[in-house]
């Protein structure tokens, strides 16, 4: 919402001035927080954890599929960075590569890029072809004996080069992923909150028929502050829960953090910067591809 945005500042302030505890005590920014978000999502996603940073949202989202599937392995799309703890850099090719390379119970899906993947905008149905691969992984992992618990993906894969998923690629994905018993994590740490314009959340992108069950955020849900969150299902919580081994985190979801989070939502709904993104977003488009049209060197507009 802006560098030093008045609203964020006094919200914090203000809050910094009454109390800042951590989350062992109870406090109504966080529930009101809480409240809030879940009117961003679908009604499923209903359960809340709030955390420091996007990369422990996702690691969090790993601990939950694991054991709410009681699987290991997890496939992720190419190129992909999910956050720089050890479990997630296990999970993200854009860094394991380099490193230690791929871990047995890590399995890449391709990008599903229409414009330099495996499947073109040519192809007759990149979509399915696409979601086949993810299915094709499926199976080549059941005949190793090894199942799974995630599918993986930023809903705009973003350090893939800001790709742009063809509608019903995911519900595609999720059909075979739930077959095999695992679970649609959607990490929207880069790409949520109104970014995208004409929905809040990216994954609403695919359709209304798709919703994933578990959501990630991080960056932009508290305009640099350390916030983070994960939404999930009752059914995946429960299964978390069950284990009796609480979930505790110090500051994540403490009263300051949360009164931000809150001004963060007040300045995107008062500012209609959802609207926003979505108009400048419409005309760079339109004079970018003016551009691509006078210059062959442009080869994709996104």
């Amino acid at each position: 919402v802006g560098h030093c945005h008045p609203d964020i500042i006094k919200a914090a302030h203000e809050q910094n001035q009454l109390l800042n505890t951590n989350s062992r005590y109870l406090h109504d920014n966080l529930v009101d927080y809480a409240e809030r978000l879940s009117k961003t999502l679908p009604e499923k996603l209903c359960i809340f954890y709030f955390l420091n940073s996007g990369s422990e949202a996702n690691d969090l989202a790993l601990r939950l599929a694991r054991q709410y599937t009681k699987h290991e392995d997890v496939i992720v799309l190419d190129h992909a960075y999910h956050g720089h703890l050890t479990s997630l850099i296990d999970i993200s090719p854009y860094k394991f590569r380099n490193l230690e390379g791929q871990k047995e119970w890590v399995h890449v899906a391709p990008v599903p890029d229409t414009y330099r993947g495996l499947y073109r905008e040519d192809h007759e149905d990149s979509v399915t072809a696409y979601a086949n691969e993810v299915k094709n992984i499926i199976e080549q992992a059941h005949k190793r004996g090894r199942k799974i618990a995630a599918f993986f993906a930023e809903s705009l894969p973003s350090v893939g080069g800001q790709i742009i998923p063809p509608a019903g690629y995911f519900q595609k994905v999720a059909e075979h992923v739930h077959k095999a018993g695992g679970v649609f994590i959607a990490d929207e740490i880069q790409v949520g909150f109104g970014r995208v314009g004409k929905h809040f959340w990216a994954f609403q992108l695919q359709g209304e028929d798709f919703i994933p069950d578990i959501v990630t955020m991080g960056k932009p849900i508290g305009n640099g502050h350390p916030l983070a969150c994960v939404a999930t299902t009752k059914e995946i919580a429960e299964a978390f829960a069950a284990t009796g081994v609480e979930y505790f985190n110090t500051f994540g979801g403490n009263p300051v953090s949360c009164a931000i989070g809150l001004a963060v939502l007040d300045v995107i709904e008062k500012e209609h910067l959802q609207v926003h993104a979505t108009e400048v977003g419409n005309f760079l488009m339109k004079l970018l591809k003016e551009q691509k049209i006078k210059h062959p060197i442009i080869g994709d507009v996104r």
